[in-house]
């Protein structure tokens, strides 16, 4: 198949991997700098807890043309990115494009896709499980398991789910989809939020992180107002053990909370608080059309926010 990995992070760069593994036709989007390293030195990665490395040739574009026409496109970059690459994709030959990432916003960015396009987009949403960060050499450390990606259109059932699965037919790639991936999107960001803030007001420093239990304890408080808040607008909170865990394990979930940012690996884990933010404002125009207390995330929101701005 011809497929296009629109983005070469961390993400992308892992995706890219997996279907040029699996015997598709795979081109590349990246510029500046990242285009580079991909031509020159190809598609390196570091599998961190499988320790081996590789390498994948893969053909390098800089941008997308009208006329370029591909299987499936694969768009994956952060919240705050996706708006001005919208456009490009609407005005795009290609039927078939999955947005990879977290996505606040998916009925918007559908709209915005299909009102500008001439023709039908197929669109569905994902979210690669997997995390790492790129080294400056322009080496992937990949931090993951298998390698999986939850998927799911919001108008029903997938109508490109033969495509989707011919793309990863011989990889080991595993595909779980969701019959309401946006409650999915969602929920993840209530966490995600939480987690990232924490680090954020600790500029990164997980191990002293890990022992502000305050801090930690008022983050469990600011994941039970997010799920209240998706509750009240009535979104299924998915996995449900997301909730449950939060409300009725409190304590095991706080001793999770101070083990996971204790592992070496999580040092490894590259983050942007430009993301976080876009993802704040965005939950906070959900928040606006509910009547739910949220005092322990309107604080949160206030100190990280605060200290962005004044970076």
């Amino acid at each position: 198949m011809r497929i296009l990995v629109y983005g070469a992070g961390v993400l992308g760069s892992y995706l890219a991997h997996v279907l040029v593994r699996g015997g598709n036709e795979v081109t590349v989007l990246a510029r500046g700098k990242r285009a580079e390293q991909l031509t020159t030195n190809g598609l390196v990665i570091r599998h961190y807890f499988q320790r081996r490395n590789t390498v994948d040739e893969v053909k390098v574009v800089r941008e997308l043309a009208p006329d370029d026409l591909y299987d499936l496109i694969f768009v994956v970059m952060k919240y705050n990115d996706f708006p001005a690459v919208l456009p490009i994709l609407a005005e795009n030959q290609s039927s078939n494009i999955v947005l990879v990432g977290n996505n606040a916003d998916a009925r918007g960015m559908q709209n915005v896709l299909q009102e500008r396009s001439k023709g039908k987009k197929n669109i569905v949403f994902g979210f690669q499980l997997s995390a790492g960060t790129r080294e400056e050499s322009g080496r992937i450390v990949c931090i993951r398991g298998g390698g999986q990606m939850v998927a799911g259109s919001l108008d029903g059932e997938i109508s490109i789910k033969p495509i989707l699965e011919n793309a990863f037919r011989k990889t080991k790639y595993k595909l779980v989809y969701h019959e309401d991936i946006d409650a999915w999107l969602k929920s993840h960001i209530v966490l995600i939020v939480a987690l990232n803030s924490v680090s954020y007001l600790h500029d990164g420093d997980l191990d002293q992180a890990s022992k502000d239990n305050k801090l930690l304890k008022q983050a469990i408080d600011v994941m039970d107002e997010g799920f209240r808040v998706l509750e009240s607008l009535n979104y299924a909170i998915t996995p449900v053990s997301q909730a449950a865990f939060v409300r009725k394990y409190r304590r095991i979930f706080y001793s999770g909370l101070k083990i996971i940012h204790k592992l070496p690996f999580m040092k490894l884990i590259d983050g942007s608080f430009s993301e976080i933010a876009a993802l704040y404002d965005s939950f906070g125009k959900l928040k606006h059309q509910t009547n739910v207390a949220t005092p322990h995330w309107d604080e949160f929101e206030k100190r990280t926010m605060a200290k962005f701005v004044g970076r």
